[in-house]
């Protein structure tokens, strides 16, 4: 198998083995959902879980945030989270001070609590590898209830928050700086995307979304807005035609993107929240009033297509089919690439 996230077709085979159904499970398992939800007939709770094995600067940071992302996404506000960290034999203790460090940091940002977790040193292992699990509470009095990555209904408009790639435009500055500074790219601009790692949290986007109308939400990561958009569409049973060229991207992320020969839309790009709700729902101008930067990318339809249209109107636009996702962009720079020295 290639490396990267396991694709659409064995994914669905490995969903036909998820043991016994169980009554409290009110979100279960599926194609395209990030978290589950549980009822236990109180608060509804929503748990997801991540790992980070792409990136290295900044892991114990994206790990807290990654996963609180996902509880986010649905309609929940994250509580707990359970770490845990896998070290190569060769870590000295510094690192995993500043892995803890990071990770402590996050939860402060969030308001939420690391509870527990587990920390090994293992043989043939080349980096440190982090998961989380995080654990929600689900948000009072939602328009809409559950929220999923599998509710969208025809007409619906499809909303994505700040822009593409917004973690994988930190991850590249930090982890291939000597690529990029080697094929033109300035310190400058490292710099500036650097600071693209400080906006990859959607919870504050979800929250509002949540409370404005959002029927379902989606936590754009691995496989980037290309990916998150084709499973939201195939989870929720539609078509989607999705326009690129209102699909914001930052130019400091193309700079970068164009230096290593990456797709910004297919590259990892955690801190871009997909929406899908009515479009008189408020939504958007929830999302500018609290000044997180929004933009319609598309429309979910009963039409089975999924498209991705490019080109301008009455310029030759043409609408070609969105494939399954393929491996993200970052693991595409990680092999080519080596891992920048500083």
């Amino acid at each position: 198998m290639q490396v990267g996230k396991i694709p659409p077709h064995y994914l669905k085979r490995m969903l036909k083995n998820l043991g016994k159904r169980r009554p409290e499970v009110m979100v279960p398992a599926a194609f395209g959902e990030d978290s589950a939800v549980l009822d236990f007939g109180g608060s509804p709770i929503i748990v997801s879980t991540d790992p980070i094995t792409a990136a290295e600067a900044g892991a114990g940071r994206l790990a807290v945030i990654i996963s609180c992302n996902d509880v986010a996404a649905a309609g929940a506000e994250p509580v707990g989270v359970l770490l845990t960290i896998i070290l190569p034999e060769h870590t000295q203790p510094a690192e995993l001070d500043r892995i803890m460090r990071e990770a402590h940091e996050a939860a402060l940002e969030l308001g939420v609590e690391i509870v527990g977790g587990h920390t090994e040193v293992v043989p043939h292992v080349g980096k440190p590898i982090l998961n989380t699990t995080v654990i929600g509470k689900a948000l009072p009095d939602l328009p809409h209830w559950p929220i999923t990555s599998s509710s969208a209904q025809p007409g619906d408009c499809l909303i994505m928050t700040k822009e593409a790639a917004v973690e994988g435009t930190a991850i590249l500055a930090s982890d291939f700086r000597d690529a990029l500074l080697r094929r033109g790219v300035t310190e400058q601009r490292l710099e500036e995307a650097r600071a693209f790692g400080q906006r990859i949290s959607v919870v504050d986007d979800a929250r509002i979304a949540a409370q404005a109308g959002a029927r379902a939400m989606h936590d754009a990561t691995e496989g980037g807005v290309i990916g998150a958009a084709y499973e939201m569409a195939s989870a929720s049973g539609l078509g989607l035609r999705l326009v690129e060229r209102d699909i914001p991207i930052a130019k400091v992320t193309q700079t970068l993107c164009d230096a290593l020969g990456l797709d910004p839309l297919r590259l990892i790009s955690s801190g871009a929240l997909l929406i899908a709700c009515d479009p008189a729902s408020g939504v958007l101008d929830a999302l500018h009033a609290s000044a997180i930067p929004a933009a319609v990318i598309g429309f979910f339809s009963e039409d089975p297509r999924l498209l991705l249209v490019r080109g301008l109107p009455g310029d030759g636009e043409l609408a070609l089919e969105i494939a399954p996702p393929q491996r993200d962009e970052l693991w595409k720079a990680v092999q080519q690439f080596s891992r920048s020295e500083g």
